[in-house]
């Protein structure tokens, strides 16, 4: 089938669907959509890992096999919330979609804690040297505690004095704590290993840095899903925010 018909389309309003490999049974890509948009990915021709799975498919003289997993939505909110939680109970691993769905930083997966301190959180009163850096687009509330950190130690501007002086780096999003490390040391940027990071030119025009550490339990214990919003001045861009109690 290469289209639905006009009276299916008017039945199917939006949807979401899979695309999976018939080979195992492997989803690989989570869509939404109307009309005949479930179609389009198979005359794409970027350089993508979603494309280069469909060619990989074809190679086996093998088409992706499509469901619609839900469908006779009138919105396309809702279905677009649909779909980030679809994505959200998938295993991951083997999903080609560039993003986790629509709003599912704000909206998606999360445990009860995280639940409580996004709505109700207590004030973080910090007695220690500590770097506030503020996660936007890669943070998501059910990333892997790999990423969380990958994405928590670099890479960023930050001077000598306080590289030096830092202790502790705490992960930020929605002005609430998610995750206390212990810094052990600073590295020039890209010269340790980070999950999923690329080299990019900007490294190279400012020196930035990234940090090496371990979650530290006792930090957790005193701040972990408190709020740091009265840490930051209203408006301010900067991403990180330094409290410095005892200097070197």
């Amino acid at each position: 089938m290469k289209q639905f018909s006009s009276e299916v389309i008017s039945k199917l309003r939006y949807y979401v669907y899979l695309l999976s490999d018939p080979s195992n049974g492997e989803v690989f890509y989570v869509g939404k959509g109307k009309g005949n948009r479930v179609f389009s990915h198979f005359k794409e021709i970027a350089d993508s890992d979603k494309v280069n799975k469909i060619k990989e498919i074809k190679k086996k003289w093998l088409e992706p096999k499509i469901e619609i997993l839900v469908h006779g939505v009138d919105d396309e909110t809702t279905i677009k919330k649909i779909e980030a939680a679809i994505i959200d109970l998938i295993d991951k691993t083997n999903l080609t979609n560039i993003v986790g769905g629509y709003e599912s930083s704000d909206f998606g997966r999360m445990d009860l804690n995280q639940i409580n301190a996004k709505y109700s959180s207590k004030k973080a009163h910090i007695d220690e040297n500590v770097v506030l850096i503020k996660l936007s687009q890669t943070f998501r509330y059910n990333m892997s505690p790999q990423d969380l950190y990958d994405n928590t130690r670099g890479i960023w501007v930050i001077s000598k004095e306080r590289r030096e002086n830092t202790k502790f780096a705490f992960a930020v999003y929605d002005g609430v704590i998610q995750e206390t490390y212990e810094i052990q040391s600073w590295f020039k940027a890209g010269s340790t290993y980070a999950s999923g990071r690329t080299d990019i030119e900007r490294w190279k025009k400012i020196p930035r840095y990234e940090f090496i550490g371990n979650i530290s339990m006792e930090m957790r214990k005193k701040y972990l899903h408190k709020s740091v919003d009265h840490y930051w001045k209203a408006k301010a861009q900067n991403p990180m925010r330094y409290i410095l109690k005892n200097l070197n």
